[in-house]
């Protein structure tokens, strides 16, 4: 192991202070004043910025990490676990944008109460937040490996970093700091993984070498992932993406529904190369050095760099492990904000700021608890899209199926769901079933018995009826 204060690593060091002391001033700059501001940056942010925001959360530390160290051991076709999200995004801006932002909302769980009622809205808020704790827990492993690698300190010293800076961020910034600061966050990380790229081809001699040494599934459409797992994938991510958050939040921090889907248009389109330059980066670990932990794929090329471009490189998966961390912490604090404390404590608008921070510094430290007890990243990602996936089918029912829109099935079936595809992801896919597939099929089960068998449900208290008491108290 190098010393910490070698000229390399005082470079790095340097580097990345710099840029975090530099986006920590411009976080504090463009923080959140109001609530309004912290949640949904008052409905005014352009759509290309939101688009930027969606595809930074989904393709993230975890994905960008994650999807290398699958096609080390899988090839080419773990690049599906990002084209997926290029998919998801150009369905959702068709099927469900206008339908959500229409709604006044700005969590997954009280637009879905619109349908359902009280009890399912507490339902989905609690799975929601049960799946973005598991996310932001494969983002701190995943980003810890990236720092560790470059700096060279342990893995839970690189996740306390990432837990303190990205708490920064999102406590003061809420949405509207965090998004215009995941501008530059995504620009250091696009350019970062061309670099990588770059490099890792020079390192190869193109791809030709790859494609002579390593078996040909390595570049095959479905690799040895096969196209099961595949669908499955590319299934979950459509669905989370329709019910994650995050992604809610976004949408409806723009000024109206037709810049909100244009938003998820932009999205969709910057999703598009990634997935194939991160595959190829896992596969050219692979042919490189076929011995090494998987987890370190990406992170290895960092050692193979010019000082200045792994600096460079070091800061982009820096900043993109920030943007990671802060949209979904920031999204689980709305949840618990809007479903939970607003209702039964009704505080005052500078009261809820408060505590909305209050909880935010708890929803950092929380997943540093669980880090050290994961399996594969990319496979903890899709396990947290399956439980997503549940919700988008429950709110699908209620939005185009409205006959089967009971409150009593609904609540059962996401309760049946989150159970089912937690105990199936820890049996390890018995049969060779995804969970995606029981996150899919749990709800809808439990809903069709529930109508036959109790047979109509009183319909639900319509929420819209009645002003959230965050719209409410913002407008006067």
């Amino acid at each position: 192991m190098q010393a910490l204060l070698s000229g390399e690593s005082t470079l790095v060091v340097t580097m990345i202070v710099a840029y975090i002391a530099f986006t920590s001033w411009l976080t504090l700059k463009l923080r959140s004043r109001t609530s309004d501001q912290f949640m949904t940056a008052s409905r005014a942010m352009p759509a290309v910025v939101v688009g930027v925001l969606m595809m930074s959360e989904f393709v993230g530390a975890k994905s960008t990490v994650g999807t290398a160290q699958e096609a080390f051991q899988s090839g080419m076709a773990a690049g599906w676990a990002v084209l997926g999200a290029s998919l998801g995004f150009l369905l959702f801006g068709l099927l469900m944008v206008k339908k959500l932002y229409n709604s006044g909302e700005y969590t997954i769980s009280a637009a879905i109460a619109q349908k359902y009622g009280k009890s399912t809205m507490l339902t989905v808020s609690v799975i929601m937040i049960y799946a973005l704790l598991l996310v932001n827990v494969g983002n701190y492993v995943s980003g810890a490996a990236a720092i560790a690698t470059a700096l060279h300190v342990s893995l839970p010293v690189a996740m306390c970093i990432i837990a303190a800076v990205s708490t920064f961020y999102y406590v003061f910034g809420g949405l509207k700091g965090v998004a215009w600061v995941t501008i530059l966050h995504s620009a250091f990380k696009v350019v970062g993984i061309i670099i990588i790229v770059a490099v890792a081809m020079s390192l190869t001699g193109g791809i030709a070498p790859i494609k002579a040494k390593l078996p040909a599934y390595y570049f095959s459409w479905d690799g040895k992932i096969g196209f099961t797992t595949i669908f499955a994938w590319t299934f979950g991510t459509v669905g989370a993406i329709f019910s994650t958050q995050f992604i809610v939040q976004a949408i409806s921090s723009t000024p109206s529904a037709a810049e909100a889907r244009k938003a998820t248009y932009y999205a969709a389109a910057f999703c598009l190369p990634l997935g194939f330059l991160l595959a190829l980066i896992g596969v050219a670990a692979k042919y490189l050095y076929p011995d090494m932990n998987s987890l370190y794929a990406l992170p290895v090329f960092l050692e193979k760099m010019p000082p200045l471009a792994s600096a460079f490189v070091t800061t982009s998966l820096v900043a993109s492990i920030f943007v990671s961390v802060c949209t979904v912490a920031l999204a689980i604090a709305s949840l618990v904000v809007r479903d939970f404390y607003v209702p039964y404590w009704k505080p005052t608008p500078e009261r809820e700021l408060k505590m909305t921070r209050v909880f935010s510094i708890v929803i950092a430290i929380v997943p540093l608890i669980f880090v050290f007890f994961i399996p594969e990243i990319l496979k903890l990602s899709f396990f947290t899209r399956a439980l997503r996936l549940s919700v988008t089918m429950v709110a699908m029912m209620g939005f185009y199926l409205p006959l089967f829109a009971s409150n009593r099935g609904a609540t059962a079936g996401l309760i049946g769901a989150a159970v089912a595809t937690t105990f199936w992801y820890l049996l390890g896919n018995p049969f060779g079933i995804d969970n995606m597939y029981i996150a899919a099929a749990s709800p809808l089960v439990v809903m069709a018995i529930e109508r036959m068998v109790m047979g109509q449900a009183p319909a639900a208290t319509p929420q819209a009826a009645q002003p959230n008491a965050f719209v409410e108290r913002t407008s006067t």
